[in-house]
């Protein structure tokens, strides 16, 4: 399945208890992204938790524009990734 990153803006910040209500919130949209095929593996939040770069599996990026929408999420872009990992470098030198 293709993985995608996608970056929001959160003008007033991206605020979620450490709580069970934020694990509620969170379960939330795990629940309603599962309705598409889509995961959230997890996200980055900038210190002033006005931006997140967020990591999914997702069938398209459609999927994920949908299920964004359904979860009140904004979305500014969806750009597919692949995992550049530099330790496999050290594995082929080795």
């Amino acid at each position: 399945m293709p993985r995608y990153m996608v970056e929001r803006t959160f003008p007033g910040g991206l605020h979620i208890p450490s709580n069970a209500g934020g694990a509620a919130a969170c379960l939330s949209v795990v629940d309603k992204n599962a309705e598409d095929h889509v995961t959230w593996v997890h996200s980055y939040v900038t210190s002033d938790k006005g931006k997140t770069f967020c990591i999914y599996d997702a069938p398209s990026p459609e999927a994920v524009r949908r299920v964004a929408g359904r979860n009140g999420l904004p979305v500014d872009s969806i750009a597919e990734v692949r995992v550049l990992d530099p330790y496999f470098y050290f594995e082929v030198t080795a």
